[in-house]
C-alpha cells in the first residue's frame, strides 16, 4: 500500500505526553473544585440528533455546527456545546433527577470555525451549570467556581465582567430605541471596549438611532463607578421601563451573593457594554478575560431559562463554561505552572539480562506503594544508554540492582535531576519514595 502521508486536519491537536500532563492537570483541578461547590458530574454523546442542537441560538451560531446524514438516513451533529445536551437531559430525565440539579460536565466539543489564536475547530468546554432555581444565590454559585477555579490554577489577574439582558433591554427602551432596532444597538455598544465611543457612535446612527439617541445611550453605557453605585444610576433612568428594574434588581442580588461568597470585589465589574448569546441568555451573563495574553474570553455564560422548555417542561438555568484550551494557553504562555515532562517517577534499569526478575520484582513493589515506576524494556542496553533514556524523558530517578546491590541488600538511586547518587536499603525504597509519590 502507498504510504500515507501523517496529518491532522486545520483547528485540531495532537497533544504529546508533556502537554497532556498539564491538561490533565488542569481537568483534575476544575473537577476538585467543582465538586467542593456540590456539582456533580454528567456525560452525554459526542454526536446527537441535528434538531437538538439547531435553532438554539442566533443564525450565525448554527453555520458553526458539524451536521450530516448517517447510514441510516438520520440528520445528525457532533455537539458545539455542553448545555444545550444539559437542557435536553434535565427535560428526558426529569422524572429521575433531583432538582435543582446541580453538574458540571467536561469535554470536547467542535465548530466549523476559522482557526486562529485561541479558537479550534475541536476544543474542551469544562461547564457548571444549574437547573431548577432562580434564585440570583445559583447565579453566584457558578461565579464562584469560576473565581476559585482559575485562583487554584495559579492564575492571579483576571476578571470577570457582569452585566444583565434585562439591564440591556432596558436601555434600548430607555434611550428610546425602537425594539425593532435593539439586535443592531447590542452588536454595536458590544464593541465600545475594541473600537471606542465614536466609532460606536457612528454604528448607533447607522443604525438608525437619531443623534440625541445615540449619545443618550453611550451615556448610560460608558457610567463609570462602583457596581452599587451604577445600579443606582440606571434606578433612575430605569423608572418607566420595568424590564431594566428587574435586571437592576437582580444584578443587585448577584453581587450580594458574591460578597458573601468571599469573592473580592476587585476580581468583578458590572459592565454595561459587555454583550453575550442574545439569542438565548435570559438574566445575568457573565465573562471572564485576562489582560496577558491577549486571548480573548477564558469563560463566559449566564441565565438561560429559556431553553429546557424547548425540550420540555418550562425549567430555569444558569451556568458558565470555562474553555480548556485558552486557560492552558494562558498557562504555558505565563509560564504559571512547572510540570513535570512524564509521570513516571522512577525507572528501574536491568543491569543485565540475568538481573531482569530483579528489576520487575522492583518496580513491582514501588507500583504496590504507590510509585509510578517504569522498567527499561531492553535487557540488553548497558546502564549509560538506560540513563540517556531517563534523562531524555524526564524520569527523575534511576534505580538500579545489580550483583553488588544484592549482596549488601540495597538499591542505588540516582537523581537525574543533580546528579546525586544514593544507596538505599532494598527494605527502605518505598519509605525513599514517600515525600515524592
Amino acid at each position: 500500500m502507498p504510504k500515507i502521508e501523517p496529518r491532522i486536519l486545520k483547528g485540531t491537536r495532537d497533544f504529546l505526553p508533556p502537554t497532556m500532563i498539564l491538561r490533565q492537570h488542569v481537568i483534575d483541578t476544575l473537577r476538585r473544585t467543582f465538586e467542593r461547590f456540590g456539582f456533580e458530574p454528567l456525560d452525554t454523546p459526542a454526536i446527537e440528533y441535528a434538531e437538538t442542537f439547531e435553532g438554539k441560538s442566533d443564525a450565525e451560531v448554527d453555520k458553526l455546527i458539524y451536521r450530516f446524514t448517517d447510514q441510516g438516513g438520520r440528520r445528525v451533529a457532533l455537539r458545539y456545546e455542553l448545555n444545550v445536551a444539559l437542557a435536553r437531559v434535565a427535560a428526558q430525565y426529569q422524572n429521575e433527577l433531583v432538582f435543582p440539579f446541580k453538574r458540571y460536565q467536561m469535554g470536547p466539543v467542535w465548530r466549523a470555525d476559522k482557526p486562529q489564536k485561541g479558537r479550534y475547530r475541536e476544543f474542551w468546554q469544562c461547564d457548571v451549570d444549574i437547573v431548577g432555581s432562580k434564585s440570583m444565590l445559583a447565579d453566584a454559585e457558578v461565579l464562584a467556581v469560576v473565581y476559585y477555579a482559575l485562583r487554584n490554577l495559579g492564575f492571579q489577574k483576571f476578571l470577570i465582567r457582569l452585566n444583565d439582558r434585562k439591564i440591556l433591554s432596558g436601555l434600548g427602551q430607555a434611550a428610546g430605541v425602537p425594539a425593532e432596532r435593539t439586535a443592531g444597538l447590542y452588536r454595536a455598544i458590544d464593541k465600545l471596549g475594541r473600537d471606542g465611543a465614536e466609532e460606536v457612535r457612528r454604528l448607533l446612527l447607522e443604525e438608525g438611532l437619531s443623534p440625541l439617541q445615540a449619545g443618550r445611550l453611550l451615556a448610560m453605557v460608558q457610567t463609570a463607578g462602583e457596581g452599587p453605585e451604577v445600579l443606582a444610576e440606571l434606578r433612575g433612568w430605569f423608572a418607566q421601563v420595568p424590564i431594566g428594574l428587574e435586571g437592576v434588581a437582580e444584578m443587585e442580588d448577584l453581587l450580594r451573593h458574591l460578597a458573601m461568597l468571599n469573592v473580592p470585589a476587585s476580581y468583578y465589574r458590572l459592565d454595561l457594554s459587555m454583550v453575550r448569546g442574545l439569542g438565548y441568555y435570559t438574566g445575568p451573563i457573565f465573562e471572564t478575560t485576562v489582560d496577558e495574553p491577549a486571548i480573548g474570553s477564558i469563560s463566559g455564560g449566564g441565565r438561560y431559562d429559556g431553553m429546557v422548555g424547548l425540550f420540555g417542561p418550562e425549567m430555569p438555568a444558569t451556568g458558565v463554561s470555562l474553555g480548556l484550551e485558552r486557560i492552558v494557553d494562558v498557562i504555558t504562555e505565563l509560564g504559571l505552572l512547572q510540570l513535570p515532562r512524564t509521570v513516571v517517577q522512577a525507572l528501574v534499569a536491568v543491569f543485565d539480562p540475568a538481573h531482569v526478575g530483579v528489576s520487575l520484582q522492583l518496580a513491582q513493589e514501588l507500583r504496590h506503594a504507590g510509585v509510578r515506576a517504569e522498567v527499561y524494556l531492553d535487557a540488553t542496553a548497558g546502564l549509560a544508554r538506560q540513563f540517556r533514556y531517563a534523562d531524555r524523558k524526564g524520569v527523575p530517578f534511576v534505580l538500579v540492582v545489580g550483583p553488588d546491590e544484592l549482596v549488601a541488600g540495597t538499591v542505588t538511586v540516582k537523581d537525574m535531576r543533580n546528579g546525586k547518587q544514593y544507596s538505599i536499603p532494598r527494605k527502605d525504597i518505598a519509605v525513599f519514595f514517600e515525600g515524592i509519590a
